[in-house]
């Protein structure tokens, strides 16, 4: 099996490069800066890199994958991009067999299992988050989106509150739209969990054109 992982050298998309690896999967890494994927192969013969712009990926780049997971990050003023590489993997990959996975934001999550409020609604509220709130505010609007495509077999994954460096919890709490808490009343998800709940999806598939979430235990 091999992965195209958008977005390699990121804290999403390299911790996937690894976990990939430990599981014996080919990726193909994709990014524009060679020095940051050269250094994210390092001796591994079973990571190949692409540096390429994600916009310009083509046929031939994904005909070559058995899954695409899309880890491309923006900055706030450039966030709706997330939403433009969401749409442009979806119209390439119509009808196809190739798994496309996201890895969505938690903003799009509940904040209980009420289902009246999304995380989103407190950002927005928070005149302390206006710097970077759009980058969730495109996250919601790419999951809205996704959930509109029927044709395409995708799966979404959303991080708890806080998306962080770290090892793989050593137990890991699975929801679907609601924000996930510990026992400790924390809302944290590391980056190696993220990327195990990843893998494990794509090895295992449970969730298809449907976003699940995760986090730390």
């Amino acid at each position: 099996m091999t992965i195209l992982v958008i977005g390699a050298t990121g804290m999403a998309g390299s911790a996937i490069v690894k976990a990939a690896r430990q599981q014996g999967i080919e990726v193909l890494a994709n990014g524009r800066n060679l020095e940051k994927l050269t250094a994210l192969k390092g001796q591994d013969s079973g990571v190949t890199i692409l540096q390429k712009d994600a916009f310009l990926l083509d046929q031939d780049d994904f005909d070559k994958v058995d899954v695409i997971i899309d880890a491309f990050s923006a900055a706030p003023d450039q966030a709706y991009r997330q939403v433009d590489l969401a749409t442009y993997l979806i119209a390439k990959r119509r009808n196809q067999k190739t798994r496309i996975g996201f890895i969505l934001g938690a903003g799009s999550l509940y904040t209980d299992t009420s289902k009246t409020r999304l995380v989103y609604d407190d950002i927005r509220e928070d005149a302390n988050t206006q710097a970077w709130r759009a980058i969730p505010e495109n996250q919601l609007y790419e999951l809205d989106f996704l959930r509109h495509v029927q044709n395409v077999n995708w799966f979404g994954l959303s991080p708890a509150i806080t998306f962080m460096p770290g090892e793989k919890s050593e137990k890991i709490l699975y929801g679907d739209d609601v924000m996930l808490k510990n026992q400790a009343g924390k809302s944290e998800t590391t980056a190696d969990t993220m990327a195990a709940a990843v893998i494990k999806e794509i090895l295992e598939p449970e969730h298809n054109q449907a976003r699940f979430t995760v986090a730390n235990g």
